[in-house]
């Protein structure tokens, strides 16, 4: 391919950089002023990064273990994209020092008072969570590692092997994301309510990042390709791919949803039950409805017409939209367990400020020294000349 590479404009960077500095101003008053609701907003923010970067690195490897060719010709969205992960790792790092600000079974006095945390006590300890959370960053550190290595090793050799050494890590690591996503989700988000549980639980996350990262890179992918960063610009086939993933899996995550409600509401389980009443009062109530609404009935309707998936302009708003309604999602899951009463404060909207101005300053960073454009993979080709029939 016959590709220059193109800087990003400098406005990107003092864009990210001005975001980060304000979150990390406001996470740092936030802490000062109330840690314990400070570590909440922390673990809300994380648990969405957390989606947009190992959601990402997992669109890398469904590429190469699917053999799809159209996604080929801005991979490296993705790619630069699950370049959050070894920020995670660093963003790990605070986080654990509020496990007894967080959950209530990391408190011994709490487990020898309660009969069913005692019987979870083998699984819901600090020790064994330590090493789960080691486990799970080392698993996405080293596939990330493994991933970014062989695709920019191919732009200088262009070894065709390096694909097939790719689809045999994404075979590997098709099945360790999900079985980390899932415990990782239920570990650090469902274990906030540890007398509930739900075994759809990690499959309903699961469903939410894919859904996140792809509404990223389709933002991403969107904004290049109408700059020309590209070199050949992409068609209305590679738009309608973007569309109809976007609308596939707005639809699998409500499905999800719909079906541990319905379980839930029908099994009518003391135990099982709490845990929605308490999305259902005090100002809940209102934020649970719009979470219908916002994260599937809005965006199934828009993006059902081949028309929409075909309009970049509209394309774009949609992706921010799923991601937005993701973010939405986790805040209904996690905040209700601090906030009895529903609230949104300035220390929520600095969080996401700070999320959203590391998203930007890492692609940044990576746009600027790395290829937009795998320029010699076998596939790039057939991904330019992608045509639905």
């Amino acid at each position: 391919m016959d590709y220059q590479k193109k800087l990003l404009p400098a406005k990107v960077g003092t864009i990210g950089y001005g975001l980060l500095g304000i979150g990390a101003l406001s996470i740092a008053i936030s802490f000062a002023v109330d840690s314990h609701r400070a570590f909440f907003d922390y673990l809300w923010m994380y648990m969405f990064l957390v989606s947009i970067g190992v959601g990402s690195l997992a669109l890398v490897a469904l590429e190469y273990l699917v053999g799809a060719t159209w996604s080929t010709p801005f991979r490296r969205v993705s790619e630069f994209l699950a370049a959050l992960i070894p920020v995670i790792v660093v963003l790990t790092i605070p986080l654990m020092f509020g496990l007894h600000d967080l959950f209530h079974w990391s408190h011994p006095e709490a487990v020898a008072a309660d009969p069913l945390l005692q019987a979870k006590e083998p699984y819901l300890n600090v020790q064994f969570f330590t090493v789960r959370v080691v486990i799970y960053l080392a698993i996405w550190l080293i596939f990330f590692y493994l991933f970014i290595r062989n695709s920019e090793k191919q732009d200088l050799t262009g070894d065709p092997s390096l694909t097939k050494q790719s689809i045999k890590f994404s075979a590997v690591f098709a099945i360790l994301f999900l079985l980390t996503m899932a415990f990782a989700s239920m570990d650090w988000m469902m274990s906030l309510e540890p007398h509930w549980y739900s075994t759809m639980f990690g499959v309903i996350y699961f469903a939410g990042t894919l859904l996140a990262a792809f509404g990223a890179a389709t933002f991403c992918a969107v904004n290049l390709n109408e700059k020309g960063y590209f070199q050949k610009k992409l068609s209305n086939n590679h738009y309608y791919s973007f569309g109809v993933f976007m609308f596939a899996f707005v639809i699998f995550w409500a499905y999800l949803a719909f079906s541990q409600y319905m379980l839930i509401w029908y099994a009518d389980i003391p135990e099982e039950t709490f845990w929605i009443i308490m999305r259902m009062k005090n100002g809940w109530e209102y934020f649970s409805i719009g979470l219908i609404f916002f994260h599937f009935v809005l965006p199934f309707i828009i993006l059902l017409p081949r028309s929409s998936k075909v309009n970049p302009k509209l394309l774009k708003i949609m992706a921010i939209w799923v991601v937005v309604s993701h973010a939405y999602d986790l805040y209904w899951i996690i905040m209700p367990t601090y906030f009895k009463e529903f609230t949104f404060g300035w220390s929520e909207l600095g969080v996401m400020l700070f999320a959203a101005g590391l998203m930007i300053t890492v692609f940044k960073y990576r746009a600027d020294r790395k290829n937009l454009v795998p320029v010699k993979d076998p596939k790039l080709q057939a991904g330019l000349d992608y045509h639905l029939t």
